[in-house]
């Protein structure tokens, strides 16, 4: 039996006299008390589900997400998650954090039992259109984009999924006619295939058959969590999930750029095989499908950029959507983000002039590539949701003056050859911190001897990492925290990372006046 502790109730009793309506009984163990897990069990205990949440961590560390549902009739069971927590369950939650082989997850499987998460709970009872949006790099940015141009356009639009609160609280307040865009992982994809599991009697949330967005896109496909997928080939299988059962009034929103994606949009077909025993994932593209690209013009509809302006074709009108020049984010990876943003906001029904309108005033999205200040002429930009090289190498490539490099972290099992090389043509200074510092170093060891970089600095942690790199920036230079690892060796995410990194600098720039 698994080490835990006595179930600890979270409800307060019902007022005197009070009455709880008739519902089918059912017991569901949420994997995580986390943003989801909490969302999760809050909503099921509202359906008059018996809950049990299952954590590892202390309950020290869980108070505030314990304090969000008092009132609830849910049990917290502290200690190792073992296939034993099964016992009298009928349906599982899991949060995305969790790995997808754990032990209690693949005894849930052999014996039947459904497993879903918060996003999947959400989206199968949402009452409006969904835009779900997934790719290795560029989601949050494009997410955001996409629901500023819906709201331009008159919709009530709601952003969710891998960013901001949870949806399924707000299941209720959601209307029809609304617009919901969800940016989902492929750890959350991962749930959204079609499973060999019991549905619960009378609960339509459990259909175990797969679901995608009305409109969903995949930005693009790059290695990336190969911690945590056994290959790149299972990773893209749980991409694929986003479309695999579109309808034929679905659109596809696909990257001509991308080889893996454009072979899709050409073929209309996708296929991938997982190996290691996992089944091959071929299908048709159900409905419409629209590209976006820098390099070429689509076949059919889509947008691009010609003449400095970028330009969509829908059902077969073209139309110019705005000029380059009023974009205001960095890089080639964001005009491309824009595009991408172009087709879906038109496939959910907005116009080009609210396109347009949202793409002259967004400024992007917190800790990407996000100006924090100018020090004695140089620019401090927290990019700190580069989490692999291949995010880092795009930023990078966004600025043409010389780069003090603040990179580390925790390794992805990715690969840094392309980055080392970018490195060496475009940085002076790279400051090395946290785990991943070795294996930077190695990286740049083995790339070009000839190169701008001066010297690759170790230092122990972020804050030492800002404090070299103001005694060595010089005017006109940028000091760039794009890491190219993930945050979880020293911070809870890629957010308070980066706003640690913002205090540091603001501490500089207070003392620099």
């Amino acid at each position: 039996m698994p080490q835990t502790t006595t179930p600890t109730p979270l409800k307060t009793p019902p007022a005197k006299g009070a009455t709880r309506a008739r519902r089918p009984v059912a017991t569901a163990l949420v994997v995580g008390l986390a943003r989801e897990g909490g969302a999760a069990a809050r909503w099921l205990a509202e359906q008059g589900l018996r809950v049990i949440i299952s954590d590892v961590r202390p309950a020290q560390a869980l108070a505030n997400s314990i304090a969000q549902l008092e009132g609830l009739d849910v049990e917290l069971r502290l200690g190792p998650q073992t296939p034993a927590l099964l016992e009298g369950v009928d349906m599982v939650v899991a949060s995305p954090g969790a790995p997808q082989d754990m032990p209690l997850f693949r005894a849930a499987r052999e014996r039947g039992m459904l497993i879903t998460t918060e996003p999947r709970l959400f989206a199968q009872q949402c009452p409006a259109p969904i835009i779900g949006i997934t790719g290795s790099s560029g989601k949050t940015t494009t997410a955001t984009l996409t629901a500023r141009m819906l709201e331009a356009a008159g919709f009530k639009t709601w952003l969710g999924g891998n960013i901001g609160a949870p949806l399924l609280r707000h299941l209720t307040d959601i209307a029809s006619e609304d617009r919901v865009v969800m940016e989902l992982s492929s750890f959350q994809l991962y749930y959204w295939s079609e499973r060999k599991a019991r549905p619960l009697p009378g609960m339509t949330w459990t259909d175990t058959r797969g679901l995608s967005p009305d409109v969903a896109a995949v930005l693009n496909l790059t290695p990336n969590h190969l911690d945590r997928h056994p290959s790149m080939s299972h990773y893209i299988a749980a991409k694929t999930h986003i479309l695999a059962h579109q309808t034929q009034d679905s659109v596809a929103v696909l990257n001509r750029d991308d080889p893996i994606t454009a072979r899709w949009a050409r073929e209309k077909w996708v296929s991938v095989d997982p190996g290691r025993g996992q089944e091959a994932v071929r299908f048709p593209l159900a409905g419409q499908v629209m590209t976006f690209g820098l390099e070429t013009q689509p076949e059919h509809d889509g947008a691009w950029v010609a003449e400095n302006r970028v330009w969509l074709r829908r059902k077969g009108e073209t139309a110019p959507v705005a000029a380059v020049s009023d974009i205001r984010l960095r890089g080639r990876h964001n005009l491309a983000n824009v595009l991408a943003a172009c087709c879906l906001a038109a496939a959910a029904g907005a116009a080009t002039e609210a396109m347009r309108e949202a793409i002259s005033t967004f400024e992007g999205a917190p800790h990407r590539l996000e100006m924090v200040a100018v020090i004695d002429g140089v620019q401090w930009i927290n990019d700190s949701i580069a989490t692999s090289p291949e995010r880092s190498l795009a930023a990078l490539r966004s600025f043409e003056q010389p780069i003090i490099l603040l990179a580390g972290g925790r390794d992805k099992h990715l690969p840094w050859k392309d980055w080392a090389q970018e490195v060496h043509v475009r940085v002076r200074r790279v400051i090395a911190f946290g785990e991943a510092a070795p294996l930077i170093q190695t990286a740049l060891a083995d790339a070009p001897v000839v190169s701008r970089l001066e010297h690759v600095h170790v230092v122990s942690d972020l804050a030492e990492a800002v404090a070299l790199a103001h005694r060595l920036a010089r005017p006109g230079e940028v000091a760039l925290l794009s890491p190219g690892g993930t945050s979880f060796d020293a911070y809870e995410d890629f957010a308070q990372r980066g706003r640690h990194f913002r205090e540091l600098v603001h501490t500089i720039a207070q003392r620099c006046i």
